[in-house]
């Protein structure tokens, strides 16, 4: 198995030596490293000329963003997977690749586990299969997925996104056309917290709203907009009242309460 591994970096010197470290550092070697900057003007490109034995591609140039940098890195790709570690992200440890090389996998995405940096958050794949549900308002994040090279080819991200074009692939790839996933129990990565999609929650939804507007009609979307708001309602109520009521009994009883009040 062999992979491409793509970090994209704008003036994140330190970051970027942190990820180059991790890659570099590998026991697997039975891969390829490629870096798309974005034209960076605080030494990163130093950074990446000490490491030049470690880097099969790189190029430093402006570019339209983070998405139109992620489809250049995939361009430059020849491994059967790609993993995007960007600039201050890293492997949890040296073996990574080497474990999961030695699963023989063949799916179409590989989801693994995901720990931050600041407060060891742990991402564990879900338990369910990856559904519309479960993207609505989940996602699966970049840092441990392996996808097929050629997938990306197919399912280009979208660079008019800024946040979560990485989250329309997956609902394209997943959910409507059925691409093959398979969960691991493996930590692959640990993710820098100070990324845009963290830091700019607000927007992130915009972008979701967006995206789920274009690729759903009305009707479904009001569907999941109401499977939610009863999911989250049946998490607030005592195990005692779930026990006895069905969530639209609860509803039709929350009804008639407000009702009193229009009257």
């Amino acid at each position: 198995m062999f992979f491409s591994i793509i970090t994209i970096n704008y003036n994140d010197k330190s970051g970027l030596r942190r990820t180059i470290e991790s890659v570099a550092s590998q026991t697997y070697v039975d891969y390829e490293y490629i870096i798309i900057d974005g034209g960076s003007t605080d030494g990163s490109v130093d950074v990446i000329k000490e490491f030049a034995p470690d880097i099969d591609c790189w190029v430093s140039e402006k570019d339209r963003g983070i998405y139109h940098a992620m489809n250049k890195g995939v361009l430059q790709a020849h491994g059967d997977y790609c993993l995007f570690l960007n600039s201050g992200d890293a492997f949890y440890d040296k073996s990574v690749l080497e474990h999961i090389a030695e699963k023989g996998l063949k799916e179409d995405i590989i989801v693994g586990k995901l720990v931050s940096f600041t407060n060891d958050y742990l991402f564990n794949p879900p338990s369910r299969l990856i559904s519309l549900y479960y993207l609505y308002s989940g996602t699966v994040p970049h840092q441990s997925s392996f996808i097929k090279t050629d997938l990306l080819r197919q399912y280009p991200y979208d660079e008019q996104l800024k946040i979560v074009s990485d989250w329309k692939f997956f609902v394209q790839a997943i959910v409507l056309h059925n691409c093959s996933v398979r969960y691991i129990d493996e930590i692959v990565a640990r993710f820098d917290t100070n990324g845009v999609s963290t830091t700019n929650p607000d927007k992130m939804w915009k972008e979701k709203e967006q995206v789920l507007a274009e690729l759903f009609p009305p009707r479904v979307l009001a569907d999941y907009q109401h499977m939610k708001a009863s999911e989250c309602l049946t998490q607030t109520l005592t195990p005692r009242l779930r026990q006895h009521y069905t969530i639209d009994k609860i509803l039709y009883h929350i009804g008639k309460f407000f009702l009193k009040f229009v009257k």
